[in-house]
């Protein structure tokens, strides 16, 4: 059976500060999300994750997100669509540019953070994020959030033009929503590799969740985003991607 791709955010070093086990994860991902220098990274990080990417055959998304270095890209700004449209077309020439070099290309966005959840809720934003990836490539699919009712951004995305790909996470609870769980809650991030690779393998085959109510939730998925942060995460991708090559044999 067909599972969806796993993609990874990465690149997000910054000069001599070091973040993520890029090396150990790139060869059991099929997407690196690569930091664009607004959250975090600098050229020469892109140019090193890039090429790692190129290296190993992974596809190459753009990472863009608000300008907050000191945040992580984490906290909402208060951008205008037209602000976030500029913004988005910025980090995705800058790491076009460095792909083009490498012998690679970008090949999808996925915004980070704030901006990713902000564009979410707000509509307008979206339409500000859709603008910018038709403008720069319409074939370039955005990656959103896969959610209870996907509806509303599926019609957005046939008005402007755009493919979608839909995004669950293996290792965050979800509400009743789809939305994720607040990282300020508790339980909002799972840390058990069994439990990691539990719900990877029920989002790979369709199967419902249980959102932090109780209730049921089924979310359709293309891709699944995992972490290597540390030694455990980079563990748990590996187990996924083991568990995913079993479903394509069956």
């Amino acid at each position: 059976m067909p599972v969806p791709l796993l993609n990874c955010d990465m690149g997000e070093s910054f000069g001599n500060w070091s973040m993520g086990l890029d090396d150990e994860v790139m060869p059991y991902v099929d997407c690196a999300n690569i930091a664009c220098g607004f959250h975090a990274s600098d050229p020469i990080i892109m140019r090193r994750t890039v090429a790692l990417a190129v290296a190993h055959s992974v596809r190459i998304g753009a990472h863009p997100a608000y300008p907050d270095l000191q945040g992580f890209g984490r906290r909402s700004m208060a951008c205008s669509p037209a602000e976030v449209e500029a913004m988005l077309l910025y980090q995705i020439g800058a790491l076009d540019g460095i792909c083009r070099a490498e012998g690679g290309r970008v090949t999808y966005v996925k915004p980070h953070g704030a901006l990713y959840n902000d564009m979410t809720r707000d509509f307008d934003l979206l339409r500000g994020v859709m603008r910018a990836v038709h403008a720069y490539d319409p074939q370039l699919p955005l990656l959103v959030m896969a959610t209870a009712d996907p509806e509303p951004m599926k019609s957005l995305a046939a008005e402007m033009g755009i493919t979608l790909w839909f995004e669950s996470f293996a290792d965050r609870a979800y509400d009743a929503r789809g939305q994720l769980v607040s990282r300020r809650e508790p339980g909002a991030v799972h840390h058990d590799q069994a439990v990691i690779v539990e719900q990877a393998v029920k989002l790979a085959r369709g199967e419902p969740l249980t959102a932090n109510d109780g209730s049921s939730l089924t979310l359709v998925s293309d891709t699944l985003c995992v972490h290597g942060d540390n030694a455990e995460s980079v563990a748990a991708v590996r187990a996924i991607r083991e568990a995913f090559q079993t479903l394509e044999r069956t």
